[in-house]
Parts: structure tokens; C-alpha cells; sequence
């Protein structure tokens, strides 16, 4: 909002070197012609002014606009007629500072999207897909089931697999591929 001097206070003696006319035009502050003809003659130039502070062209009409009905609200507290302009430009400074605080706080306070989701459908052909693969792996021998738990499930190296099993790094790729051959059979028959 415009820094706007406070409305003097009404004075019963007058000051002798002021003229007539000069304190009732500064009791009197601006008037809604001259607002009127300022806002109108300098639209363009506020518009303008405000699309450099915003970035969107609804913003900066809402912006202006705004400035005009606050300055005309406090019109009779601007001392000074002739800046008039000058309460409209600082008016419209202050609104698009206002404008971008409410957009960087929005954004701010905006929830995170929710991840997408699967859809039933695919969770019940996951689950599906699941119970076969753990039925499919019942059926290895035990040496081979191990090996692919530990290798795959559990994200082991085949070295690692070799020294939790204390078997040898050949006997790990042999009961590995041996194991992956059979899942791919039994697998393929239940499809």
C-alpha cells in the first residue's frame, strides 16, 4: 500500500503567507476527476509497469485496477494533486509484491502430488503373477532355490552367495542358472 500522509489536522487560525485556494485544495487532497483522468491517461504506462513485476496479463489488469480503487479510497489523504501518478506507481509496486508473496507462499504450501497409483487390476495380476513365481519356486531343488533367493531377493554378489552358503562361486552359477532355467519352464506352462 502507498506511504499516504495522514489528513492535516483541521487548523482555526491560518498561516498568513498561504493563499485561500491553497488550503482548500490541501484540505480537500485530490479529486475523483483528476484520479479519474490521472488512471486514465496513464493506464498503458501501470499496466505496463505491473506486467514487468508480474507475468501474466489477468494479474496485471487485477493489479491496477486494484491500485486505482485504494488510491481513490484514500484520494482526500494525498496532500498533493499533482502526484497522484505517483501514489498509482507505488500502489502498483506494492500490489505485484503483494501478488508474488501469495504465489511463492501457494506454492509453498501446495501438497505434493500423490504417486500414481496402480490400478486394481494391475495389483491383482501382480499378486497373481507373485503366487505363481512362489509356487514355481517351491518346486527347485532347495541348493537352487537358495542361490536365486539370496541372489535376487536379497541383492547379493555371487561371491556373497558362495561365502553364506559355503559353497563354492561355480557351484552359485551353476545353481543359479540351473534355477532360472527351470523357473522359465514352469513359468512359461502355467501362462
Amino acid at each position: 500500500m502507498p506511504v499516504i500522509a495522514p489528513m492535516p489536522a483541521a487548523r482555526s487560525t491560518r498561516i498568513p503567507h498561504q493563499r485561500e485556494g491553497a488550503d482548500e485544495a490541501l484540505a480537500a487532497g485530490t479529486t475523483v476527476d483528476h484520479l479519474t483522468e490521472t488512471y486514465r491517461a496513464h493506464y498503458r504506462s501501470l499496466l505496463g509497469l505491473a506486467a514487468l513485476l508480474l507475468d501474466d496479463t489477468a494479474s496485471c489488469e487485477d493489479v491496477v485496477q486494484e491500485a486505482f480503487i485504494r488510491v481513490h479510497s484514500a484520494r482526500k489523504r494525498v496532500r498533493d494533486p499533482q502526484k497522484t501518478l505517483a501514489y498509482l506507481r507505488q500502489t502498483v509496486v506494492n500490489l505485484s509484491r503483494s501478488a508474488l508473496r501469495r504465489r511463492i507462499l501457494g506454492l509453498k504450501l501446495l501438497s505434493k502430488p500423490m504417486p500414481d497409483m496402480a490400478s486394481a487390476e494391475e495389483g491383482a495380476y501382480d499378486l497373481l503373477e507373485r503366487d505363481a513365481l512362489i509356487k514355481a519356486m517351491k518346486g527347485l531343488q532347495r541348493r537352487q532355490r537358495e542361490v536365486l533367493v539370496l541372489r535376487y531377493f536379497s541383492d547379493m554378489t555371487e561371491a556373497q552367495v558362495a561365502e553364506t552358503l559355503g559353497i563354492s562361486l561355480g557351484s552359485v552359477k551353476a545353481y543359479g542358472s540351473r534355477g532360472i532355467a527351470a523357473l522359465r519352464v514352469v513359468m512359461e506352462a502355467s501362462a
